[in-house]
């Protein structure tokens, strides 16, 4: 059961950290580095991760957070000048902070699974942050393996009760879920489309092309009969779209050359909530349930499929179809 505090405490200091992000984000250019595996990391990914982190360490000391960065490079001397750019953007948000308090607190995002845990991504698409299109600050709690809630903020995304960009996604299981405008506080509940007419629905895909065989993805197109070019959007902004109607399926299969990689669990724990509670579905490409039990992959799971429902099994079948052709 979520009490009112977590769900409080979520919001608020992901909704902070998109202030970062946007403050950041409007400096250009800020610091970039690379992580091991080349992918980028900046200013606003260490910044918001030690915005969220130390206000869920004071708030739940006894919680561990599972998230994507780590302050090892920071703590080199050769990353002095990228520790003070990120120090002094969280010093907007928490002034007394240190850059030691920065490291910590980037740092407190390196616990170890435990039956409750938070896991969190401080930045979802960073390549399409620094490209300026759709990027997530995406935070997700979770309780005997079972996701309870999820807060998913979209910064770049327009809300639907104004207009105006930035919107938070929040996802608390049994309760459904809303968006939440940015700019105005205004929040109204989401819920997926409910079209039985499959001609009228939208499949959505990430920008990047290494993210899911694209192959597929067209195959089970033309076993739908569907014409449309899909939309193309970085982050789990992709779930907020399905779970608000503007898009009703999103496929991840890995790439052959890909087979054994596992999905991280900060990628999709925040939007898989927000989807189920608005009415849709979210399963690995064999049907089964994603299991946050494991630790820091969904070790059990192969691909992701997202839908509205309605044609999750349907998709699920061609799926198969495709695997034993």
């Amino acid at each position: 059961m979520i009490k009112t505090q977590e769900k409080q405490v979520a919001i608020a200091s992901v909704t902070a950290a998109t202030q970062l992000c946007q403050r950041v984000r409007a400096l250009k250019p800020s610091s970039t580095l690379h992580k091991a595996d080349t992918s980028p990391v900046t200013v606003a990914d260490f910044g918001s991760q030690a915005v969220i982190c130390h206000a869920l360490a004071e708030a739940f000391p006894h919680d561990p957070v599972i998230a994507e960065e780590d302050a090892f490079s920071l703590q080199k001397p050769e990353s002095s000048i990228i520790l003070a750019q990120i120090t002094e953007q969280v010093q907007q948000i928490l002034p007394q902070i240190t850059p030691q308090d920065v490291i910590d607190s980037i740092n407190w995002g390196n616990g170890k699974l435990a039956p409750r845990y938070w896991t969190l991504d401080p930045i979802d698409g960073t390549k399409g942050y620094i490209r300026g299109d759709q990027y997530a600050i995406a935070l997700a709690l979770v309780e005997n393996g079972i996701i309870q809630l999820g807060v998913l903020a979209c910064p770049a995304l327009p809300s639907r009760s104004d207009g105006k960009q930035g919107v938070v996604f929040v996802g608390v299981r049994g309760h459904g879920s809303v968006e939440i405008s940015l700019s105005t506080g205004k929040s109204q509940p989401i819920r997926v489309n409910a079209f039985n007419d499959t001609n009228q629905l939208r499949r959505i895909e990430s920008v990047e092309s290494a993210h899911s065989d694209r192959a597929v993805q067209n195959k089970i197109d033309e076993m739908l009969r569907w014409t449309q070019t899909p939309q193309q959007m970085d982050s789990q902004a992709k779930y907020g779209a399905v779970a608000r109607g503007e898009a009703d399926l999103y496929l991840r299969v890995p790439l052959p050359q890909f087979k054994a990689k596992k999905e991280n669990i900060w990628d999709h724990a925040a939007g898989a909530i927000i989807v189920e509670e608005a009415g849709g579905k979210v399963t690995d490409l064999g049907g089964q349930p994603l299991n946050f039990s494991l630790g820091a992959k969904l070790s059990e799971n192969n691909g992701i499929l997202v839908s509205n429902g309605i044609i999750h099994q349907q998709v699920l079948d061609m799926i198969a179809q495709l695997d034993q052709s």
